[in-house]
């Protein structure tokens, strides 16, 4: 049984690293994966997506919308989230070409 890698995978049916589907794609799971641990912060709070909303000053909805990654929240409100679950937040920045 012959078995592949995720990237062979992700680059046959998504596309190679640089081009415009996969950048798309990959900007889009980095989305998904910052409202997942938006969630998962909250949660260990023990703290409701109202709560977290009243502590940065935004709606319940949008702290859902951030949580699904169904909104493209400003930067500030991101880190409004994060300042109001006591994250500490850093950034990896890397140059292409």
């Amino acid at each position: 049984m012959k078995t592949y890698s995720l990237e062979n995978i992700t680059d046959k049916y998504i596309g190679k690293k640089g081009t415009k589907n996969r950048d798309k794609f990959d900007n889009e799971l980095r989305i998904d994966l910052l409202g997942e641990a938006i969630r998962e912060a909250r949660q260990k709070k023990n703290l409701t997506q109202e709560e977290l909303g009243e502590l940065v000053g935004v709606k319940k909805s949008q702290i859902s919308k951030i949580e699904n990654s169904t909104t493209d929240a400003r930067f500030t409100t991101i880190l409004k989230v994060f300042e109001a679950l006591g994250a500490s937040v850093s950034f990896n920045i890397e140059l292409i070409k």
